[in-house]
């Protein structure tokens, strides 16, 4: 079939691969380094307590059949080390059908850690990352041109991410429509970076420009996406900008990331190269039947899948970051539909006291990304996601959403879990474990320009109250 493939796409197809690679890398990296205390046998939401109850079924992972630490660290790194080889062009080195195995098995690993990884997997860029790692199964290597098919089927996706996101945010916090959320945002977000702050006191006047903009950029550009050449180079460029933006003023893991690599689906290649002065991979010319026939199989596929998120997308209830099988394909997405206009943090601290008492010495524990001490400058770790950090800035919305994970969480600080403890950026009690942990709940705002100056400080925090009363280990 002569239409299938795309010719000029093969710089867009290499740089949307190798991207897709690294940020698969990225994920299984965190996965490795960090599930011993989350969900590991001990951690603070064990994988076997929720294969317990949760069939293969509902949460389809190879860790049904067994689980241990060392398999899932063993699992984890494997995934890392098959995402590097990727990155460094294996999978353009060998045949057109080890290829797509390479990244049928990326996204079969990822799946199995997803599907047990509960709250701290709850995140909408994880179903991206599996969607878009998905698709790429069929995108080919350098043995054959781009699919058309495939390459359509990644702009359905950037429009989802952008498209949902606008919907989102025009039916949500009236702040979005009356453009004055970004007086908040930049404050509020869930982990600032290091140039939140300075985002934050932009003047009003062009934070209003910004959120204008952003509709703009979500709710008209990615229709361009369906243009012919130039203009959906155009529009892709624009997305990238955008999403650019995003990725200076915070932390939001691989969220921006897989976006901006998604985008590069609707760049002509060609003039890509032409334009950066590129070299452009030689044309490969025409695909095996069987590939074909694979190809429109999976297409069809999201076709039909594509049913339940273009309802989402229309309906008035909108849903955002959710997944409608347990594949995790064709989702929907979408990011904050509301606003919080104050920032509230838990800060947890420890004694090596007996006895606390009023004039007891609390130490606080330092997180590695999230605030805390107010003179701390926000550190920038996107697209590495800190699930922990992530959680507690939810934590400080409403302890609800801790409700599962923050006891034991506790409990492991007053036994000096080393796994935890590697988890944060400071233990204040290296030695000995504390003997009491509480948390206490500041509201934290962004000092002025004349306090920094002053005091140095990136932060001023007022105490709201008690999170949790000082907490000790149950005696025998």
């Amino acid at each position: 079939m002569e239409w299938f493939t795309a010719g000029g796409y093969g710089l867009s197809r290499l740089v949307l691969q190798r991207g897709l690679a690294a940020l698969y890398l990225i994920a299984f990296l965190a996965a490795a380094l960090q599930f011993r205390a989350l969900i590991g046998e001990r951690g603070m939401l064990p994988v076997p307590r929720y294969l317990a109850y949760v069939t293969w079924r509902r949460a389809p992972s190879v860790f049904h059949a067994h689980y241990s630490d060392r398999f899932f660290a063993a699992w984890s790194w494997s995934g890392t080390l098959l995402s590097a080889a990727v990155v460094a062009g294996a999978a353009d080195a060998v045949p057109l059908w080890a290829a797509m195995v390479m990244w049928a098995l990326l996204w079969a690993m990822y799946l199995s850690i997803v599907n047990v990884g509960q709250t701290w997997y709850s995140f909408g860029w994880e179903s991206l990352l599996l969607e878009a790692g998905f698709l790429a199964v069929f995108l080919g290597n350098a043995r054959t041109d781009a699919p058309v098919l495939v390459l359509w089927l990644m702009r359905w996706l950037v429009f989802r991410v952008e498209f949902g996101a606008g919907l989102i945010k025009l039916r949500g916090d009236p702040c979005w429509r009356d453009l004055t959320c970004l007086y908040y945002h930049h404050e509020t977000q869930p982990m600032p970076g290091p140039l939140s702050w300075f985002f934050h006191h932009l003047p009003k006047p062009l934070h209003r420009v910004e959120t204008g903009a952003n509709h703009v950029a979500q709710l008209v550009v990615p229709f361009g996406l369906f243009t012919p050449q130039p203009y959906a180079s155009v529009a892709a460029g624009l997305i990238i900008v955008t999403q650019l933006w995003l990725v200076a003023s915070g932390n939001f893991a691989w969220l921006n990331w897989v976006t901006i690599v998604l985008a590069f689906s609707a760049v002509d290649g060609s003039a890509m190269a032409q334009l950066f002065s590129l070299p452009e991979p030689a044309p490969a010319g025409g695909a095996p039947l069987w590939y074909e026939v694979l190809v429109l199989a999976a297409a069809a596929l999201v076709a039909v899948l594509s049913w339940w998120p273009a309802r989402n997308l229309l309906s008035r209830q909108q849903r955002m970051n959710m997944s409608f099988n347990a594949f995790h394909l064709v989702n929907t997405y979408g990011a904050f539909g509301s606003i919080n206009r104050r920032r509230y943090e838990v800060v947890v601290e420890g004694t090596d006291e007996p006895v606390p008492s009023t004039t007891t010495v609390w130490r606080e524990y330092g997180f590695k990304g999230k605030p805390g001490a107010p003179g701390r400058l926000p550190r920038q770790y996107a697209p590495y996601h800190l699930r922990l950090d992530w959680l507690m800035w939810f934590a400080g919305i409403s302890p609800g959403y801790a409700r599962d994970w923050f006891g034991p969480f506790v409990e492991r600080l007053l036994t000096a879990d080393p796994p935890t403890l590697r988890l944060l950026r400071h233990n204040p009690f290296p030695d000995t474990p504390p003997t009491h942990v509480r948390a206490r709940l500041y509201r934290y705002r962004f000092t002025t320009w004349r306090e920094l100056r002053e005091t140095g400080a990136w932060w001023h925090r007022t105490l709201q109250g008690e999170f949790l009363p000082p907490t000790r280990l149950a005696k025998p």
